[in-house]
């Protein structure tokens, strides 16, 4: 693709360790790896600012409420409620095209934040704007150190 540059010098894509099969496999590293070990034992995180005392998510090294770097990890209850979703019907990506339907769903969170993710196990005529939610996660294999990705179902 780059065949006039060498990995590392300027202005060629960084060079990646190789991900497991799927487009949905987490990219784990040393800031987001304790997020990702806790979904993989079915907890979900949450940063809170130590300074405003307020939480965020996606998970961020400062807060973008207030910007302070005194942030730390919590566990969130997993109650939410669907704020709004988009049922897809085509991904060609994989592993999303054998998933299809979905619906894709952001969600408001107990503890404040918004979260991008899937609603799970509820048919499209159910989804109503506001309904509770809990959060689950799902696994691509039955090891329990395996990777997990947070989902909502109808609580």
């Amino acid at each position: 693709m780059f065949p006039d540059r060498t990995p590392g010098t300027p202005g060629t894509p960084p060079v990646r360790a190789p991900r497991p099969p799927g487009g949905d496999a987490p990219e784990a590293d040393d800031f987001t790896r304790p997020y990702w070990q806790a979904a993989a034992a079915g907890l979900l995180l949450v940063r809170r600012c130590r300074a405003c005392a307020r939480a965020h998510h996606y998970p961020r090294e400062f807060c973008p409420h207030c910007w302070s770097e005194e942030v730390g990890w919590e566990q969130a209850s997993g109650r939410a409620t669907l704020y709004t979703w988009s049922v897809v019907h085509r991904n060609d990506l994989p592993p999303f095209g054998e998933r299809v339907p979905y619906t894709a769903a952001v969600v408001d969170l107990a503890e404040g934040p918004r979260m991008m993710t899937e609603v799970v196990d509820c048919p499209e005529a159910q989804l109503r704007i506001g309904m509770a939610l809990r959060a689950d996660f799902r696994k691509r294999t039955a090891d329990p150190a395996a990777w997990a990705v947070p989902v909502f179902r109808p609580a």
